[in-house]
């Protein structure tokens, strides 16, 4: 799988003369210990890895070619804010590259930002080599599924609401809403038993992260406002005090 520019279109290539072309992430990290730790890391898995320490020599070799997914930090050198703007700019470019931002800035706020800006998961520092192998892997096989016809058996439809399992994604009133892989989890935990209440442990479990209190409730939060922005009247999920959420039967 590669991205290429046809006609000023950024497309997916999953093939090369009927050879499967390698994955390839792109890191862009300013500190070369931590770099060089992260693209041994993804080696190992079998990635190729294009290692940049800074947004502007990695924006020159995105001009040629795009990889295949992106982790960024936010702090590049001497431009604090890097990282956002990257975003920024790759979102612009392709729609669908999957994007993650893994810093160590773990402040609500940032968190916030990179997700509005696009980015598919926003991930710190601490996280283990196994876990963002996971992360990883499951951006790609989203993105593997959307290139796959639809599969009536793995979609869920609870009123207004259709779920994809195959393409990992989810539409309101016939709208895609833009959500992150974590926020997707947490939305098929909910709507696939409607009115059960899901508590924050078993929210966790679905989205395969380490979520605390206010993180998840951040998280449904954003969920909520990327309903709302399509369906103004949007209420399909409650907030059961002390004991977690749930999606109200139709």
């Amino acid at each position: 799988m590669a991205w290429q520019c046809t006609g000023g279109m950024w497309q997916i290539v999953t093939t090369t003369r009927g050879v499967p072309v390698a994955k390839r992430i792109a890191i862009v990290e300013d500190e070369a210990a931590i770099r060089d730790n992260y693209a041994a890391a993804f080696r190992r898995e079998g990635y190729e890895v294009e290692p940049y320490d800074a947004r502007g020599s990695a924006l020159q070799a995105f001009e040629a070619r795009l990889p295949d997914l992106v982790v960024i930090d936010i702090n590049l050198k001497d431009d604090v804010e890097g990282g956002f703007e990257l975003c920024r700019e790759l979102r612009a470019r392709a729609a669908e590259l999957p994007i993650i931002f893994l810093t160590a800035r773990d402040s609500e706020f940032d968190a916030v930002s990179g997700l509005r800006l696009g980015a598919d998961d926003y991930l710190t520092k601490d996280i283990s080599l196994p876990h963002l192998m996971a992360r990883v892997a499951a951006l790609f096989r989203r993105l593997d599924a959307m290139q796959k016809p639809h599969s009536k058996e793995n979609r869920i439809t609870r009123g207004d609401l259709e779920i994809d399992t195959d393409r990992m994604t989810i539409l309101w009133q016939n709208q895609a809403v833009g959500l992150t892989l974590t926020e997707f989890w947490l939305v098929h935990a909910m709507a696939r038993y409607p009115g059960h209440v899901k508590n924050r442990q078993q929210l966790m479990d679905a989205a395969q992260a380490v979520l605390d209190d206010n993180t998840i409730t951040s998280h449904i939060k954003r969920i909520r406002r990327k309903f709302v922005a399509i369906d103004a009247g949007f209420d399909a999920i409650e907030t059961v005090y002390g004991m977690g959420y749930r999606w109200l039967a139709d």
